[in-house]
This record gives C-alpha cells, sequence and structure tokens, in this order.
C-alpha cells in the first residue's frame, strides 16, 4: 500500500500534473550553466552539471524540431500564465524525464509483494498469497527500491514542488474548497481507527479546530442531477444503481456520477483532506513536514485550501508515508524471525451487512454489502473520484471539482490551462467511478462466470 502511494503520487506530479505549471518549450531558452547552479541550489539531485543540462535541452530540441513533442504534445507553451523562468523550466522538464526512470522502479517494488502494478494480484478473502515472497531476497530487494523511491521523494520531488511554488504563491488563494473527508489509512496495530497513520476524520467549513470522528452512517448518495432512476438520497446500505440516460441539461441530470454527501454536504476526499485531518489531529510529523512548508514558502496555513495546498499535500503525504514504511518492513523481518509468517485466515460467506472504509492514493473509499442466503444481494462502493467529480444534489449543492472552479481568473478563455491546474489537483478518474451500459438498450452488462 505505501509503494502504492509512492509510485501513483510521483507520476501524478510529474507526468499527470507538473506541465501544467512548467512549460517545457520555454526550456530550450535556458543557459544550461545557470540550471546546473540553479539545481545545485534548491535539490540533492544526483545527476545535474551544465553538460547533463545542455544533453536534456538538447533532446528537448529534438523533439521540437520533429514538430512531434511526444509525450509533451498539447501542451499550451508560451501561455501568459507560465511564471518559471527557462532555467527553472528545464530543470523540471530534466527531472520529469528522470522521474519516468524511478517510477518503473517503484513499481517494481509494489509488484514484489503485490505480483503486479497495478492493480494488486496477491490479495484474496482472508489475507495474501504472496506468503513465497516473505524471504531474504525478496525483502531486501523492496528495500533497496524503497530507498531509492524515498532519497527521490526528499531530495528531488520536495524541492521541485518548493521551487515551482515559489513562483505560484497566488494560488494559495485559488481553487479551495471548503469540507474534507477522510476514512483514513494504514493501521498501525488491530485498533482501528484509532491506530491508523494517516487518520479518519471529517472538517467542515475549513475549521481545523473542529475536526471531528468520521462516521459511515453519515454518507449518503443523491441522484437528483445523475443519470440514474429516482431522485431519493439513499445510504450505500439502501443504495441503487438504475441507469437511466436522458439528456445533458443541467438544471436537470447530466453526469454518471451519483452525488455523495456526509451529513448532507459535499466533501473534498484526497491527499489535501488527509493531511489536513492528520494536521488537524496533531500528528507529528505531518505538522512537521506541513510547518516548515509553509515556513519555507512564506505562506499561512489558510493557503492550504487551494489547488496549491491540494499539490503540495500530495507530495508532504509521501514523505510521511515513505518514512513509516522503514519501519514496517523491519517489523516485518522481525515477526517473520519469530516464526510468525501466516498471511491467510480461512474465511467463510455468512449472511450479514458490512463495510470497509479505507484511503487509497486518489482518495476515500468505501464498501458498503449486504449478503442474504450466502450470496450478494447489493453492493454499492463510494470511490474518491465520485466524492470529488459529483454533480449537484437536490438542494443545489456543488460538487468539490465544480466549487473549486468558481473564481478562477483565465488569462486565455480558448487556453483554459488555469482550469486544468485545479481540475489535475484532484487527480480525477472519471473510469473509477461511471458504469458501462448498452448505449441501444440502455441495460448495464452482465456476465454469468461458470
Amino acid at each position: 500500500m505505501g509503494a502504492q502511494f509512492q509510485h501513483d503520487h510521483i507520476v501524478h506530479f510529474y507526468h499527470l500534473h507538473a506541465l501544467d505549471w512548467v512549460d517545457v518549450v520555454n526550456a530550450l531558452k535556458a543557459d544550461p550553466k545557470k540550471t546546473a547552479a540553479l539545481s545545485d541550489n534548491v535539490s540533492d539531485a544526483p545527476w545535474g552539471g551544465t553538460v547533463y543540462f545542455k544533453q536534456v535541452a538538447e533532446r528537448l530540441q529534438t523533439f521540437v524540431n520533429s514538430g512531434q513533442l511526444g509525450p509533451f504534445t498539447n501542451g499550451y507553451w508560451g501561455h501568459p500564465a507560465y511564471k518559471l523562468p527557462p532555467e527553472a523550466n528545464l530543470m523540471a522538464a530534466a527531472h520529469y524525464i528522470e522521474a519516468l526512470r524511478l517510477q518503473a522502479k517503484t513499481a517494481r517494488m509494489h509488484a514484489v509483494f503485490g505480483a503486479k502494478n497495478p492493480h494488486l494480484q496477491s490479495l484474496a478473502i482472508g489475507g495474501v498469497t504472496c506468503v513465497r515472497d516473505l524471504t531474504p531476497d525478496r525483502i531486501a530487494e523492496f528495500k533497496y527500491l524503497w530507498q531509492q523511491t524515498q532519497d527521490f521523494i526528499e531530495k528531488v520531488y520536495i524541492p521541485d514542488l518548493l521551487a515551482v511554488a515559489s513562483f505560484y504563491k497566488d494560488w494559495g488563494a485559488i481553487g479551495g474548497t471548503s469540507n474534507f473527508l477522510a476514512w483514513g489509512e494504514f493501521p498501525q496495530s488491530d485498533k482501528e481507527p484509532e491506530s491508523l497513520l494517516m487518520p479518519r476524520g471529517v472538517i467542515m467549513k475549513r475549521n481545523l479546530k473542529g475536526v471531528q470522528m468520521a462516521k459511515q452512517q453519515e454518507v449518503t448518495e443523491h441522484v437528483a442531477h445523475s443519470w440514474y432512476k429516482g431522485d431519493k438520497a439513499r445510504h450505500p446500505f439502501k443504495g441503487e444503481t438504475d441507469p437511466q440516460h436522458g439528456d445533458y441539461n443541467t438544471k436537470g441530470k447530466y453526469s454518471w456520477f451519483k452525488a455523495p454527501r456526509y451529513d448532507g454536504e459535499p466533501c473534498e476526499v484526497g491527499p489535501l483532506a488527509r493531511v489536513l485531518v492528520a494536521y488537524a489531529k496533531g500528528d507529528k510529523a505531518t505538522q512537521t513536514v506541513v510547518n516548515k512548508t509553509l515556513a519555507d514558502l512564506g505562506i499561512p496555513v489558510t493557503a492550504l485550501f487551494s489547488t496549491l495546498g491540494r499539490t503540495a499535500a500530495r507530495g508532504l503525504e509521501t514523505v510521511v508515508i515513505g518514512q513509516a514504511m522503514d519501519g514496517w518492513v523491519n517489523e516485518l523481518v522481525v515477526n517473520l524471525k519469530n516464526g510468525n509468517d501466516k498471511t491467510y485466515t480461512p474465511w467463510k460467506m455468512r449472511d450479514g451487512m458490512g463495510y470497509g472504509l479505507n484511503d487509497v492514493p486518489r482518495g476515500s473509499l468505501g464498501h458498503w454489502v449486504q449478503i442474504e442466503k450466502g450470496k450478494i444481494k447489493n453492493y454499492q462502493y463510494v470511490v474518491p473520484s465520485t466524492w470529488n467529480l459529483c454533480p449537484r444534489d437536490e438542494k443545489g449543492k456543488m460538487g468539490p471539482v465544480e466549487e473549486s472552479l468558481i473564481g478562477t481568473p483565465i488569462a486565455d478563455p480558448k487556453r483554459p490551462l488555469e482550469v486544468l491546474r485545479t481540475v489535475h489537483s484532484f487527480d480525477p478518474c472519471i473510469a473509477c467511478g461511471v458504469h458501462v451500459i448498452d448505449p441501444d438498450s440502455n441495460q448495464v452488462y452482465k456476465i454469468r462466470v461458470t
């Protein structure tokens, strides 16, 4: 799970979000010598120097001269909202390339105990099936890859984050939302949620002092503006997923997403929500990295409620989780030496109702199931992007992404780079929250496996 967070967050910052802030084409105007000096000043990257950055610039120039920018295609290069000087753009472009190499190693780490990345193959009801990988060699391999990844996070990712943020401090007042929910993740003992590394909680109206324990019974899903039958808000235990597509009408139904609400209110989920809840609850590790970042940038804690804060939080929790992983690996080694290598408990389905709450890189994930006569009668899950990208409810309350875009300054309406900055900061995944139907019959596909 820790490797999943590290991999997702590195990929998101460098390959899904950084180019909202970095003008790659402008990097061609950089002086490689000045770029090398900048890099030495802001990070402890293991690569650099004038020759190195000159080679990166030459590679970028080859892309541009060919008329095919490869991974840098479709950017709003030259947009007036870009603020980084050429040298900073060249440094960031170089680190973009290095992050491509690094994330491949982090994916290998994720696969040591998970079998593959993404979509773990070692999970089974009752435990995990990676017992044969609990060997000194495999654990050593995992720890070696973890050390490389953690070094990159602390010596390159975070310095890059701070360097870019220093030019975009005004974004500490843009793209914010009001309410935040975290189910929490990484239990440190059998006592849950009390032992969660990233704690469970809910913050309403940005009141950090009023953080409360989050309760699953307060969750409802609304469909007044969603392409599903009905108009009543339901708790997931009583949830229905009965598609009914219609015209796109913002005053009527306009989205395949349902609209989750906590105690009737929309909530942002994800790294910012987790960091805010941990910070508000007094978690020392989180408070240390957050306070240092605020001090380094010279911005107030209120700047966290923003696109800038959301982007920073993703990096900061990567540090906290990564540092905790070292202890988890050592704990695993001690347990194995003591003969505690049990990875699976036999399990039998029985009638009842239950729920599972956890946090994944994109945010809070909840599962609710009802089992009757040995079979699943109803199963509903509310994923992070459903929380963040949901439509309005019957009372007209906006979802987090919609709320966050209100008041965003747009320099060029035909090239809305500023909108992308905020939307991308949520790390949206539409595929995680919609359902596939047959456009002719309007039926959900049903597949029977025998």
